[in-house]
C-alpha cells in the first residue's frame, strides 16, 4: 500500500470518528492436550496520519510523485498536459489560482491565457508604480488542481482534495512569506471556508501560519461589469506587495 493510499484509508476512518485501531497479541499455540490459551488481548494504538509533506521535500520530487500521466481523478480524461507551476521557486510570494484553462493545458504553464496576461500586467504594473523592483518572473504561480476541468468548470471537491496534497507540498516546500489566493475556489481550498471572495478579499487570513490574502481571479476582472472589482484587486495587490517586499 502506498503512502497516499494509506493516508486516504486512515483519513476515512478518522472521518467516521475512529481515532484508534486495535492490534491483537500473537500467541504460540501449546500442545493439543493442553487447555486452550486465554483470549488474545487487544491493544489500542493511535491512528496517526502519515505526513503530507515528507522531510526534505522538493518541487522536483513533488512533480515526480505526480507522474507524467496522473490518473488519480476524472480530470485526467480530458487533460492534455499537467500544469504544475512556474516562476521563482524561492519566491517569498506565491499566487494560487483555480485550475488550468485551454491555453495552459496546451502549453503546460499556469496563467498564460488572457487571465494570465492580465495577472502579469497587474503584478508588473503595480510593482513598478509602487517602486518595488519585481516582475511576474520573481514570484511563483500554481493552481489548486493541475489538470484542466472540462469546459473550464470549477473543480469538484474530490478533485481538489486529491490534487490538494500536491499543492500543500508545494507551499510547504517554498515556505513563502505570503500567499495570494486568486478567486473563491482557491480561497475555499486553502482556507476550508464557505465564504465567498467578496467577503474574504482584502483581509489577511492564515494558511499553516503563513499570511494569506484573497483577491479576485483575473478571469473575473475581464468581465465588463467588474470595474469596482478591478480597483479593489489593485488595492489588494498593493497591500500584498508592500507586505512581502518592504
Amino acid at each position: 500500500m502506498t503512502r497516499e493510499e494509506l493516508r486516504a484509508q486512515l483519513s476515512y476512518y478518522q472521518d467516521l470518528g475512529i481515532t484508534e485501531i486495535y492490534r491483537r497479541e500473537a500467541r504460540v499455540p501449546e500442545r493439543a492436550a493442553a487447555p486452550p490459551p486465554p483470549a488474545m488481548k487487544s491493544e489500542p494504538i493511535p491512528l496517526p496520519l502519515p505526513p503530507l509533506a515528507p522531510a526534505g521535500d522538493t518541487l522536483i520530487q513533488i512533480r515526480q510523485d505526480i507522474g507524467e500521466d496522473c490518473r488519480r481523478c476524472r480530470l485526467c480524461e480530458g487533460r492534455n498536459m499537467i500544469v504544475f507551476g512556474s516562476g521563482n521557486e524561492a519566491s517569498p510570494l506565491v499566487f494560487v489560482g483555480e485550475g488550468p484553462g485551454a491555453d495552459e493545458d496546451a502549453q503546460g504553464l499556469p496563467f498564460i491565457g488572457r487571465a494570465g496576461q492580465l495577472l502579469t500586467k497587474m503584478i508588473d504594473g503595480t510593482a513598478s508604480k509602487e517602486g518595488i523592483s519585481i516582475t511576474r518572473n520573481d514570484v511563483y504561480i500554481c493552481n489548486v488542481v493541475k489538470c484542466r476541468p472540462p469546459e473550464n468548470r470549477a473543480p469538484q471537491p474530490d478533485e481538489m482534495e486529491i490534487c490538494g496534497q500536491f499543492l500543500f507540498r508545494q507551499l510547504m516546500t517554498i515556505k513563502p512569506k505570503a500567499i495570494c489566493a486568486l478567486g473563491g475556489t482557491a480561497a475555499k481550498a486553502l482556507l476550508g471556508t464557505k465564504e465567498g471572495v467578496t467577503k474574504l478579499r482584502g483581509n489577511w487570513q492564515t494558511w499553516n501560519g503563513i499570511p494569506l490574502l484573497v483577491t479576485y481571479h483575473p478571469s473575473y476582472l475581464l468581465r465588463p461589469y467588474s470595474q469596482d472589482a478591478k480597483r479593489e484587486s489593485w488595492e489588494d495587490l498593493k497591500k500584498l506587495l508592500h507586505f512581502v517586499y518592504d
